[in-house]
């Protein structure tokens, strides 16, 4: 593996991050409205990559696409208290139509629970319309009032993905939350993301929600990032709008409901677990282009290298990979390969005059930028072999890097320790009781990720706490 140097990556990840994003052709965040953003052509093709992932896994699962409107009647988020409590001092409110005062102002979405659910309950009617499994990709605004950092907290969330599911019986809600936990694991698994799923304190769970699920990786810095949320929300919405549907037996229940998130921030995830100081460091499946091939000029025999690379782009674009061929003029190879290897190409290929006259290339990949010399005539085969190399090694140094990331302790003083370091997340024995989690937070000045529900074990201690009897390990980290 590369003993490449990371340090601008770990120790000045913020720098990295907001300087690799415009450099790499990623997002441009210098819009004149702060918290947001634009999404540039490279960047929308890696975003298009790997929303196209999520898409195919929730289409494969009976989920329908769908678009609800943008704005929400100041009436309608009013209904559920909780909900509204959570979000009004986040809402971007419409006051006026043209000169015109409105009535009712408009919240623009902060999310759509409120404004689905005046829909559904048009469309239920009886047992047999569900289940109902809807999701859409859209925009959604929240009036951030702490500083905003590109697509990892914005005031418009450009990439955001939400499910919204309707049941009738609590028992095929519940079944719904670990369908989604599922599929969000073969996301972000497909995506060389590592994460831990932790069940959210009560003090910190979604408005309206029974419960919040939430999938978390550690950032380069030690920080944690939420990257996902499932939410059982029962029947508390269903009970603020009256959806209510008609059983076999005749008699009308209101519906159980569950929702589930994904944003922008999934690929500020891929991005940066897997960068280095050279840049972006992109999986194959979710790159743009997946191979650079790059001539290597020489006198008088520019023809004959131009040749071999035209052959070798028409070879690998008949294997199904995603090829450009950069026969720039005015940029010497040194720059191109500079330039590349900051937006993260998967594989660069190299053919020189040597390379022509031993019919071969040069072939580097961007995770490690070790080389090797291949035959032209093996080059197909052996590039399909080095991406299916690469994916299973990025993936593997990812988990590596959050499993050193996290540690069990026994004292709220080694915790303390831990996250002043920035070391990543830290686990220990808990109560359960509230009061010790708030206690929690404020000794080790983290916040209280919650319960672990991707591992089992036994729970034999002391609260680090109160010292009584332990309920839980519970999970605490720097968060964004």
């Amino acid at each position: 593996m590369s003993t490449l140097k990371r340090d601008k990556w770990s120790r000045q990840y913020g720098d990295w991050f907001r300087s690799v994003l415009i450099d790499a052709g990623i997002m441009d965040y210098r819009y004149p409205i702060k918290g947001c953003g634009v999404w540039m052509p490279y960047g929308f093709k890696v975003r298009k990559n790997v929303f196209e992932i999520l898409r195919d896994l929730l289409d494969s699962t009976g989920h329908d696409e769908t678009l609800f409107p943008l704005l929400i009647p100041e009436t309608s988020l009013a209904k559920e208290a909780a909900h509204v409590g959570s979000f009004e001092e986040e809402c971007f409110w419409v006051t006026r139509g043209g000169l015109t005062p409105l009535k009712v102002k408009y919240a623009l979405r902060p999310t759509s629970e409120t404004v689905i659910a005046p829909m559904l309950k048009l469309w239920i009617r009886s047992h047999a319309d569900l289940p109902i499994k809807l999701y859409q990709i859209v925009s959604m605004f929240r009036y951030e009032t702490k500083a905003t950092r590109p697509l990892i907290r914005m005031r418009e969330v450009a990439s955001f993905k939400e499910a919204h599911t309707s049941h009738a019986t609590p028992e095929d809600a519940e079944a719904q939350v670990k369908e989604a936990v599922k599929i969000y694991k073969k996301f972000f698994n497909e995506v060389g993301v590592p994460y831990c799923i932790s069940r959210r304190p009560d003090w910190d769970k979604f408005a309206g929600a029974v419960y919040t699920l939430s999938f978390d990786m550690i950032c380069p810095d030690g920080r944690t990032l939420q990257i996902g949320t499932v939410h059982n929300l029962g029947q508390n919405f269903s009970k603020a709008f009256d959806i209510t549907y008609e059983t076999e037996k005749g008699t009308q229940e209101q519906i159980w409901q569950t929702c589930y998130g994904i944003s922008g921030r999934a690929i500020a995830a891929v991005l940066s677990i897997h960068g280095d100081d050279h840049g972006v460091v992109l999986p194959p499946n979710v790159a743009p282009i997946q191979v650079v091939v790059i001539p290597i000029p020489y006198k008088k025999k520019e023809k004959q290298i131009n040749k071999t690379c035209e052959g070798i782009v028409a070879t690998l674009k008949k294997a199904g990979l995603r090829v450009e061929l950069d026969q720039r003029t005015d940029m010497r190879p040194g720059p191109k390969f500079y330039y590349w290897e900051l937006r993260g190409i998967p594989i660069r290929i190299e053919v020189g005059p040597k390379d022509v006259e031993n019919k071969e290339a040069t072939v580097v990949r961007r995770d490690t930028l070790e080389k090797q010399t291949c035959k032209l005539n093996e080059l197909g085969a052996a590039v399909q072999n080095l991406i299916e190399k690469m994916t299973q090694d990025m993936q593997q140094k990812a988990w590596q890097w959050m499993k050193v990331r996290t540690h069990r302790v026994d004292s709220l003083e080694e915790a303390r320790q831990l996250v002043k370091k920035r070391a990543g997340i830290v686990e220990v024995l808990w109560c359960n009781r509230t009061e010790c989690g708030h206690k929690l937070e404020e000794a080790v000045e983290a916040r209280v990720l919650g319960v672990p529900v991707d591992i089992e074990e036994k729970v034999k201690g002391k609260c680090v706490v109160c010292e009584r009897k332990a309920e839980h390990v519970v999970r605490a980290a720097i968060a964004y």
